[in-house]
């Protein structure tokens, strides 16, 4: 078996886009849906994706505790100046549990844990 994706479930399908497309750089994979119910596809070609799925129907409440992604970064200084020069808060400060790995966290617009991960 092979991951395959992530479904998460979006209040709002432009601001959304604008956090994981336009800030973040995952590309867009596929966009589709009608009047009711949008969903794109975010990530590289081959590799595990981000589904973002906006219900405009659902009453639902969209529920992020507990849920963090984690995105690799090649330098995780240069992006941490990166996201606060876009206004974006930083939720919990870099920390390196061992000598190989430094991360961050961010929040996207849902609530959602970001972690920014650079390895070693």
């Amino acid at each position: 078996m092979n991951f395959c994706w992530i479904t998460l479930r979006v209040a709002d399908m432009e601001e959304s886009l604008k956090f994981y497309h336009e800030i973040l750089g995952l590309p867009i994979c596929t966009r589709h849906g009608g009047p009711d119910m949008e969903i794109v596809m975010l990530g590289e070609e081959d590799k595990p994706k981000i589904e973002l799925l906006y219900d405009r129907n659902s009453e639902v409440p969209i529920n992020a505790k507990g849920l963090s992604i984690g995105i690799e970064v090649e330098s995780l200084d240069e992006t941490l100046n990166y996201v606060k020069e876009k206004g974006i808060s930083i939720y919990r400060e870099p920390f390196s549990p061992n000598p190989h790995v430094r991360f961050f966290f961010i929040k996207d617009p849902n609530g959602i844990e970001v972690q920014l991960v650079e390895n070693k």
